[in-house]
């Protein structure tokens, strides 16, 4: 098991690794809406927080050899299931390959972020 870390995402905001690698697939954390520059929340959309969280998970599937397009099945969390059409038009640019996914409501998310998603994906690690 090798575990991933890139300055190109936000740090674990606990005790847990931004993704880990195992006999070839990369399990990510969940990402949120962090920009890794400043460590903030800037986005107040879920426009603005879902690009944000796919450049997040962008740069932690490039650090662990893989993409977008080798995804196989995705979570996402939204605060408000009334936000689903917004994000899934930004996920949609993203998640080209159309893997598998859940996306869930819940209460409240880290930080009170409006959006939280994490990728499992085959590696080249």
């Amino acid at each position: 098991m090798t575990k991933i870390y890139t300055e190109k995402a936000p740090e674990a905001v606990g005790p847990y690794s931004q993704a880990v690698v195992s006999n070839g697939m990369v399990y990510t954390s969940g990402q949120i809406a962090i920009n890794p520059l400043t460590n903030t929340v800037e986005a107040t959309t879920i426009q603005e927080q879902t690009e944000q969280v796919m450049k997040n998970l962008g740069a932690v599937l490039e650090k662990a050899g893989s993409s977008f397009e080798k995804a196989v099945k995705t979570t996402c969390f939204l605060a408000d299931m009334n936000d689903f059409g917004a994000f899934n038009e930004i996920y949609g640019k993203y998640f080209t390959g159309l893997p598998a996914r859940s996306c869930v409501a819940v209460k409240t998310l880290p930080k009170n972020v409006l959006v939280e998603v994490e990728v499992i994906a085959e590696t080249t690690l």
